[in-house]
């Protein structure tokens, strides 16, 4: 039995820490600290670095960015796992081999792209702004980790980057070029590490693409004929993605949200959506008023279950995130080439030409768009609310033709 535990580790000063058969905590003047084995080996000590020190508080069951890679690879290390690590490697040691070389073979080979990405964003999200980092992760963890994410980083070539971003080179392409550059800076870091032997793959990737439009804006609907595709959409059997694609429509909300939305995030009481910060675009969370349509077709969906509130209310097959191509098929079969980003757009061209009386950057908060503090302080903030009530009651009666209860 060592002689740390997690709370002596959590709480220890600078120095060096013994917890016994050759690991060490080491404890720098800055607060960093880190797990060094030391060994010996042919009549020589060596000290071998294990790690930083992982002491972070996580709920059961919470991913942290190496779990999925194996011990001897991973750089954050509880109390627990630097022991495990450190046997592992004594045990190397004593049976002549270098405990160096053991903890680094792997290396190339042991990390997928989804621990890669995760790593990438751990290590340089300081040096972005929130909503950036928080862009960076949700739009790989949309596009990228479907077809990339259980790929070892070290075996990812230009034919898989070109695969993934075939469905939305396209569709959405200006989404598409994020997606590019975001897995090349994974595979750079991961290549700066000595996870895979190579940098990014550029001008190769494109082989095969079509060439993007000109121009970098969703190709939106008028929305003078969007009634007329809800109708439809209402009318044909319901399915996922038709009910997802209506309710992204009357809720102004990206398609990534919408795939994200849980039960726990539905008030219908208050008649709010509210989106944390972990599915928002800008990192930042944001509410949505709910229309009566709105509220009407999330009962339909429930249809009479009571399900859990981290349940996803627009599920895929055997309860996981539908496909992002749901949406997009659905608005491909009823016979429009529009984006179903693009449906943002209808409403704000709405908003602006039949609802002059609500102010612009009510508009654009109703969007998730930031709005400055100021500009909400100077309508006040209930009132700011209201109006955003208002402003998407009225496009649920525009889109469906139904009335729209007012607010409980």
């Amino acid at each position: 039995m060592g002689k740390l535990t997690p709370k002596s580790v959590e709480h220890a000063k600078p120095g060096r820490l013994i917890d016994g058969d050759g690991l060490h905590l080491l404890v720098k003047p800055s607060g960093r600290m880190s797990w060094v084995l030391r060994v010996q080996q042919d009549g020589k000590r060596r000290d071998v670095g294990l790690g930083t020190v992982d002491t972070t508080k996580r709920k059961t069951g919470e991913m942290r960015p190496t779990d999925d890679a194996p011990l001897l690879l991973r750089r954050h290390l509880t109390l627990g796992e630097a022991r495990e690590k450190a046997r592992l490697l004594r045990d190397a040691a004593k049976a002549g081999r270098d405990p160096i070389v053991e903890r680094d073979k792997d290396r190339a080979a042991g990390y997928t792209f989804e621990a890669a990405a995760r790593a990438t964003h751990l290590a340089l999200k300081g040096g972005w702004a929130a909503k950036n980092a928080a862009a960076f992760l949700t739009s790989l963890e949309e596009h990228a980790f479907p077809a990339l994410g259980k790929i070892k980083v070290a075996d990812i070539e230009s034919s898989h980057i070109r695969d993934m971003l075939q469905p939305i080179w396209l569709t959405i392409p200006v989404m598409a070029r994020k997606v590019r550059q975001r897995v090349s800076t994974v595979l750079n870091f991961a290549h700066s590490n000595g996870w895979r032997m190579t940098e990014a793959p550029s001008r190769s990737v494109t082989v095969g693409l079509a060439r993007q439009p000109k121009g970098g804006n969703f190709k939106a609907m008028p929305y003078a004929d969007v009634p007329a595709l809800a109708a439809d959409l209402q009318g044909k059997a319901p399915t996922i993605g038709r009910q997802a694609l209506l309710f992204q429509i009357l809720t102004g909300a990206r398609p990534g949200e919408v795939r994200r939305a849980q039960w726990g995030q539905i008030d219908a009481t208050k008649r709010d959506w509210n989106r944390p910060a972990s599915i928002m675009k800008s990192g930042e969370p944001h509410t949505v008023t709910l229309s009566t349509p709105a509220l009407d077709l999330l009962e339909t969906v429930k249809a009479g279950r009571t399900p859990k509130a981290g349940d996803l209310v627009f599920a895929g097959l055997r309860g996981a995130m539908m496909s992002d191509m749901t949406m997009t098929k659905a608005l491909r079969a009823a016979g429009h080439p529009q984006d179903v980003h693009g449906f943002r757009s209808s409403f704000r061209d709405w908003a602006a030409e039949t609802m002059p009386e609500i102010p612009d950057p009510v508009a654009e908060a109703a969007l998730a768009h930031v709005v400055p503090d100021e500009v909400i302080r100077a309508y006040k903030r209930t009132k700011f609310i209201e109006m955003r009530r208002e402003l998407l009651n009225a496009w649920g009666k525009f889109v469906t033709g139904h009335a729209t209860g007012s607010a409980a």
